[in-house]
């Protein structure tokens, strides 16, 4: 079975940084692409960022492009999610993401909370 784990979120003031992780298994981690999305309270999910297998092409958000950094480790089939200068609409459930097999997976999420 699919299974991603995401942790790392906590309450924080803007301008400070988390870092999420994501581990996963029961898929090819090492040849998929994998995502990050968001999901502030009472609102849609969103799609924050993105990353190709090998990790050298990256996608993100554009309310996020130049605060937020997406990366892997294959060999530990862990994926993260590196955020500077956290703003209050950062707020949400942050949960990883791949398409894999034909089918969409997330997992548990994590909640980032940014507060003053």
């Amino acid at each position: 079975d699919v299974q991603l784990q995401a942790s790392g979120g906590g309450l924080v003031q803007p301008g400070s940084s988390l870092r999420l992780s994501c581990g996963a298994s029961g898929f090819a981690f090492s040849s998929e692409d994998l995502s990050w999305v968001r999901q502030p309270s009472g609102k849609d999910v969103e799609w924050v960022a993105g990353i190709s297998p090998s990790g050298d092409r990256t996608w993100y958000l554009d309310s996020v492009k130049g605060r937020f950094t997406i990366s892997r480790d294959n060999a530990e089939k862990i994926m993260y999610l590196t955020m500077n200068s956290l703003k209050p609409e950062d707020t949400g459930v942050y949960r990883c993401a791949v398409n894999t097999a034909g089918k969409y997976y997330t997992g548990q999420g994590t909640l980032v909370t940014v507060s003053s």
